[in-house]
């Protein structure tokens, strides 16, 4: 586009927006009309302009279009899930999540004709095991592969509110697999920030308590390289924002330790707001919730059945997950452009304060002897609960709106004998050492009532 054409335009300013907005109202309020303030305490404008910055941020050091399609597959069986990792792969996935249950896992087998060269491999182990780790050695010695252990003690910690053995110990035994691992594995150790957004922590927390938490890491591990599993929700840009604030937070973090390694985040939908009546619309979350993934710089995508809440695996909803990553990559053109949400005035902002908030509370954590500790006197999950309780306040007052559950319900909707799975949290029998973290969507109690009265 010529240039001549732009300068035939004068430039507005900041000052004469708002003034024509607030011709437009005919009197009404500025401020309370257009101005919304969000749980994380930011005032969100009806318009930005670069009058809002010193200086325009700086361009991203990521590429968006270099992202991965991944699936998650349950090795309980390694002869099994091997089948099905081969299937997927040819249907289109890029990328690997094993969880693995048993230190007795065979790795030959479970690995067994899967191009681990091209094809990067995701262990989320369900233990905490030396020999393990030097079995998969083992297997893959000679071999360019891309694997990462998704190994994280402390997340382990705040889920079950249990060590796996105590903290000396697990920490000792990471030490010993982190010597083993060196050179060997594309990272090690794994920051679950899914969690925290998971059990109803707003966006400055689950920043804050990422930071902190991968600060407790770097103290005993200064130059390893973390990689972060994050749930993405339904606040379309700001989820973009928060994905580059936690970059621009490792970035001050890092170099601290002197520290290269990238951020690297593996991205899910979060299960905070799918519901077990009219399921579908579930999709309708979970395409949004990736494609926020993708604009804010995951490096590796999986999608999540729109309904996993209540149904188990399943070929079918297996396949509509992988195929809605499919659509966004080679239909929708989402890995074209590199870096879309750069230099847009309101999603650099909301990054900014985002980044800004989290950095003072995670301060605040440190300064109050750290992210285990603060654990230990249940002051995070304090924090969360009251989090939570304000937006499950919102929900069951109508100012959170969940389409077909809080809103436009469809009273033919019958779901009590589809249940192959029990949806609601679980509280783990058996006594632990600190208060666990636990996930829970927001349409429980509703949905439970719902239950109840069905015929």
């Amino acid at each position: 586009m010529s240039k001549k054409l732009f300068n035939e335009f004068s430039e507005i300013t900041s000052k004469e927006w708002k003034q024509k907005i607030q011709f437009d109202l005919k009197g009404a309020d500025y401020n309370e009309t257009l101005i919304w303030n969000t749980p994380e305490g930011i005032d969100v404008k009806p318009f930005y302009h670069a009058e809002d910055f010193d200086q325009l941020p700086p361009t991203s050091n990521t590429d968006v279009t270099n992202w991965n399609i991944g699936q998650k597959i349950y090795a309980g069986n390694e002869k099994l899930a091997n089948e099905k990792a081969l299937d997927i792969i040819e249907r289109g996935a890029e990328s690997l999540i094993f969880t693995i249950p048993s230190k007795d896992i065979d790795f030959d087998l479970l690995l067994q004709n899967i191009n681990l060269r091209s094809i990067p491999v995701y262990l989320e182990f369900e233990f905490l095991s030396v020999d393990a780790i030097k079995k998969l050695k083992s297997f893959i010695s000679g071999k360019e592969t891309q694997i990462y252990l998704n190994i994280d003690i402390i997340g382990h910690l705040a889920k079950t509110g249990n060590w796996y053995q105590n903290l000396k110990n697990d920490f000792n035994t990471l030490e010993e697999i982190l010597t083993i691992s060196k050179g060997v594995f594309k990272s090690t150790i794994n920051v679950n920030l899914s969690l925290y957004q998971n059990a109803g922590a707003n966006m400055v927390q689950q920043l804050a308590y990422t930071l902190a938490h991968a600060n407790e890491y770097l103290n005993r591990f200064p130059q390893e390289t973390i990689t972060f599993n994050t749930a993405i929700g339904s606040n379309y840009f700001f989820e973009i924002a928060k994905l580059k604030a936690l970059r621009l937070l490792w970035l001050s973090l890092a170099p601290e330790y002197n520290n290269q390694s990238e951020c690297h985040i593996i991205a899910t939908p979060s299960k905070r707001n799918k519901t077990l009546y009219d399921y579908n619309v579930n999709m309708l979350r979970t395409t949004t919730e990736c494609m926020s993934a993708v604009l804010g710089g995951a490096n590796m995508i999986y999608n999540a059945p729109y309904d996993n809440i209540y149904h188990k695996d399943n070929e079918f909803g297996e396949r509509i997950a992988r195929n809605q990553l499919l659509i966004l990559k080679s239909e929708s053109y989402f890995n074209k452009v590199s870096n879309p949400a750069d230099g847009t005035y309101y999603i650099e902002s909301i990054t900014d304060q985002l980044a800004e908030k989290a950095l003072d509370l995670f301060k605040q954590i440190e300064t109050s002897g750290g992210f285990l500790k603060q654990l230990k006197n249940h002051t995070i999950q304090k924090k969360i609960k009251e989090a939570a309780e304000t937006e499950e306040n919102l929900f069951i007052n109508n100012k959170e709106t969940l389409i077909g559950t809080n809103k436009y319900q469809n009273p033919e909707d019958q779901m009590k004998n589809d249940l192959e799975l029990y949806p609601f949290m679980k509280r783990q029998p058996g006594k632990t050492l600190i208060e666990p973290i636990l996930e829970k969507r927001l349409a429980e109690a509703l949905e439970q009532e719902r239950l109840k009265s069905e015929a």
